[in-house]
């Protein structure tokens, strides 16, 4: 009921939707970097769309799986490949007992998440199986994946009658609602931040006209940004208070820091935007050295987009209603 790590990638994570309810005590949310992604690949692999996943950054894993298993991929497209052949991304595909699920090469995106029908057994820590790597817990004894791990799954599928099931999944089409379709090239649509007004009458349009980088220092904890220098209008202390993800403070040295998923719980740095939600996925998908440029959009506009986000998830948990019941048919029960 296992699949072996034969090896582990650069940063391969078990992450789900966060932990939280405990950020007045200092323990982040953490979760997963590309929500979209994780309920996307969840949903195609027949499981609640906030079941922890493997979160995989810029180079793969290779995987070995011990049991059958229907699995999906979502998210970056890292070359994703099931013995030798590629693997199609955003669809459920099946896995045979000594199968290899390996990323050979990065073709665009960041971060990809595996899924497998029935989840992981995993450490839940705080209600949620999301790994905290400062702090070395949730996932997988609180660290990012080794060479030989053994990773249980819950519920591994039947060997028998595997080819039926292939051969179904292969012929259903699976259509994305139009809400869930990737935006890499986009620009990211931010809100004005709590300390908006306080930034030079240069400093607000620089963040909406310039072209940015995601710098090399830039990490699960927030993306450091390269470009024009940002300043308040005269300098001013602030008391430090709960931070968003997606919240872009501004340090003395004026280069903005975009706060991520492990973000910590509160800061002081002045917050000059916030990241609307439906644009999160979009910026975790960049890695350091790619460009980001920011759109402005009012609050209102920025709740539209991502009531039209849930409207898109729930019709195709609807859609996807069919997958679940064959996978109930072919799924081993725990004992």
């Amino acid at each position: 009921m296992t699949i072996t790590v034969l090896k582990p990638g650069l940063l391969s994570t078990f992450q789900d939707l966060g932990r939280f309810g405990y950020q007045h005590l200092g323990v982040p949310a953490c979760g997963a970097m590309d929500g979209n992604a994780l309920r996307l690949a969840n949903l195609l692999a027949g499981n609640d769309p906030g079941c922890a996943a493997l979160e995989i950054t810029l180079v793969g894993p290779r995987l070995r799986f011990e049991q059958p298993a229907c699995f999906a991929i979502a998210g970056a497209d890292l070359g994703a490949t099931l013995n030798g052949e590629p693997a199609a991304l955003h669809r459920p595909l099946v896995a045979r007992a000594g199968d290899e699920l390996a990323w050979i090469a990065r073709v665009r995106g960041a971060r990809c998440y595996l899924a497998v029908h029935g989840g992981f057994a995993l450490d839940t820590v705080m209600g949620s199986d999301s790994t905290y790597l400062r702090s070395g817990f949730g996932g997988l004894q609180g660290r990012a994946l080794a060479k030989g791990d053994r990773i249980t799954l819950r519920r591994p599928l039947r060997g028998q009658s595997l080819q039926d099931l292939v051969d179904m999944l292969w012929q259903q089409r699976i259509y994305l609602p139009a809400g869930l379709s990737a935006r890499p090239d986009a620009a990211v649509r931010i809100m004005p931040g709590a300390q908006w007004n306080d930034f030079s009458a240069a400093s607000r349009p620089a963040l909406v006209e310039a072209i940015w980088r995601i710098g090399a220092q830039s990490d699960r904890m927030g993306y450091r940004l390269e470009g024009p220098p940002l300043a308040l209008s005269s300098p001013r202390q602030l008391l430090s208070e709960a931070i968003a993800f997606g919240a872009i403070q501004v340090p003395a040295g004026g280069a903005p820091i975009v706060l991520m998923a492990d973000r910590q719980t509160t800061g002081g740095y002045p917050k000059i935007a916030q990241v609307a939600t439906v644009d999160l996925p979009v910026l975790a998908q960049k890695a350091p050295g790619d460009a980001v440029s920011f759109e402005l959009i009012d609050l209102g506009r920025a709740q539209r987009l991502d009531a039209l986000r849930e409207q898109s998830f729930v019709r195709l948990h609807e859609s996807l209603a069919w997958l679940r019941e064959r996978l109930r048919a072919y799924r081993e029960e725990p004992t």
